[in-house]
């Protein structure tokens, strides 16, 4: 047993994770910027096992700043942007200084070569952009200035995803999300000097971007059969990464070769070969208010005073989807109980659906507190379907107009009239279009059946006690970055947990009640940011 005075001087001594300070005027501070998440942590507590005192969060305590492929003016840029800055300044050193510091287990001497190095660029021609770190920092419209930039990081990330790499792919996410923000477009490196979140892989790919017009990494991603491959199949409903993967070992790259294989598919995957077509077409928003004007008389009809809300990117401002997804509530705690199967059975009943899949609501609330989620998708009542969407053939193409009563009861009837078909991707002049660059990409296209008066359509139903109604709104209106970041900001910067379901401070150690999504970014200490403007 430790004397108690002993006991006392060395708690004096030791940091927060619990390991003893030998150094205690030295604090340092490792920057992520170009190092990564992985290496910075790994650096971290390396410094601390040799005794000294590493930082995770920047603070007026810094005395050394780390930093690994940076120049003195990034770094001296970024110390401006962070509250609190130590005075006097902290020494802002090379990585260099660090490793030799570890390999003598103790601080070494400051030399000229361990201190950063000043940018030799013309003050004048240095644009410096101020953007916050996290995403759901900073307001994100629809306009975005460095479209090609961000169109191949995205592509990036997609491949990385695609291909189980996912810290990698959120990396690139958000890289391109910095860049979406920008109120300019990006025609010099200099320009980024300072800006959070782009990483030395990112860089590189911007700089071949800028000074070549292309990225060669980019072009010879699309060119490879594998990405090829990983995107058609698991561009098919139902069809993940996991399984797209095992196809591809199978000799499986096309959607000929998956029918022509003899696979097991289950009913989801059934329905998205059958449906490949529609689906992989972009739902336009008319097309979205049109299956809202339906699915709001059949909730109605099942509950009266029910509340339903169009929610995704379409509630973001976006014009065109993927699919469309809506929040369903009833002001009255507890009536939304059992509401799922009866919206779901009356539209079957009206042949609005060629496919779902319902989910019960699994969500407790724990006394304790929520417990660290195995992945991040909420517990609601969910319904994963395929609608069907008839045309309306007098105006050439799908119903584009705000529906009547009569309007709406003429579709149900008509879907009622025909019979189930194979979909085609496209409608009117599209449909007999099939271009030599599309099958040069590699985009899979299944044989469509003429003049087929309906199309299919990815729809998500969710529906939401009101209590938790704020916290879903926020969760399923995105974007999908926004949605992690302020997940990512809650916990690290807060000590909270947030999700589609509620908020807990985890030092109070009680839930955050919230009626709208003001009050919870309220409660996170964020600015309100309205949906038009989380486009990250």
């Amino acid at each position: 047993m430790v004397p108690l005075k002993r006991r006392k001087l060395v708690s004096s001594h030791t940091g927060s994770t619990g390991t003893e300070v030998k150094f205690p005027r030295v604090v340092l501070f490792l920057l992520e910027r170009k190092m990564g998440a992985s290496r910075r942590s790994f650096l971290s507590q390396l410094g601390r096992k040799k005794g000294f005192q590493v930082e995770e969060k920047f603070s007026e305590n810094v005395t050394h700043v780390i930093s690994e492929n940076n120049s003195g003016s990034e770094v001296r840029a970024w110390l401006d942007s962070q509250p609190g800055s130590p005075t006097p300044s902290p020494h802002l050193l090379d990585i260099s200084w660090f490793t030799e510091s570890m390999r003598a287990g103790l601080p070494v001497q400051i030399l000229e070569t361990h201190k950063l190095q000043e940018q030799q660029s013309p003050e004048e021609d240095v644009v410096l952009f101020s953007v916050p770190s996290y995403a759901c920092q900073r307001r994100t419209t629809l306009e975005n200035h460095n479209a090609v930039l961000t169109d191949a990081l995205s592509l990036l990330a997609e491949n990385s995803e695609l291909s189980g790499d996912e810290g990698r792919g959120v990396a690139f996410r958000r890289a391109a999300a910095v860049l979406k923000s920008l109120p300019e477009a990006v025609t010099s490196m200099t320009q980024l000097r300072g800006l959070p979140c782009l990483g030395d892989h990112s860089l590189r790919v911007i700089k071949d971007i800028l000074e070549n017009g292309a990225s060669s990494e980019v072009e010879s991603t699309k060119q490879c059969e594998r990405y090829t491959a990983l995107k058609v199949l698991t561009g098919i409903f139902g069809v993940g990464s996991k399984t797209a993967d095992r196809w591809i070992r199978d000799g499986i790259h096309n959607l000929q070769q998956l029918q022509d294989s003899g696979q097991t598919l289950n009913r989801a995957q059934q329905a998205g070969l059958e449906h490949y077509n529609d689906l992989k077409q972009p739902v336009t928003r008319a097309e979205a208010d049109v299956i809202a004007e339906i699915v709001e008389r059949t909730v109605v009809s099942v509950l009266p005073g029910a509340q339903m809300t169009l929610i995704g990117g379409f509630r973001r401002g976006k014009q065109s989807g993927h699919d469309v997804d809506f929040l369903i509530t009833h002001p009255e705690e507890g009536r939304e109980v059992g509401l799922m199967p009866k919206i779901v059975s009356c539209l079957e009943e009206q042949g609005f659906l060629l496919y779902q899949k319902t989910t019960r609501n699994s969500y407790l609330e724990s006394k304790d507190g929520p417990g660290r989620p195995s992945s991040n998708m909420d517990r609601f009542e969910r319904c994963l379907s395929i609608f069907k969407l008839i045309k309306d053939e007098k105006r050439g193409n799908k119903t584009s107009e705000t529906l009547t009563e009569n309007g709406v009861q003429t579709l149900i009837g008509d879907l009622q009239s025909h019979s189930h078909a194979l979909s085609q991707r496209h409608s009117g002049e599209q449909s007999h279009k099939t271009s030599d660059k599309d099958e040069d990409e590699g985009e899979e296209q299944l044989k469509p059946s003429r003049h087929k008066p309906w199309r299919a359509v990815r729809v998500d139903l969710v529906v939401s006690p009101i209590s938790q109604y704020a916290f879903a709104l926020l969760g399923w209106t995105g974007s999908k970055l926004f949605e992690r970041e302020l997940r990512r900001w809650a916990g690290h910067e807060k000590s909270m947990s947030l999700s589609s379901h509620a908020l807990y401070d985890n030092k109070q150690k009680r839930y955050l009640r919230a009626t709208s999504e003001e009050e919870i970014f309220a409660h996170l200490g964020l600015e309100f940011i309205p949906p038009s403007e989380r486009n990250a």
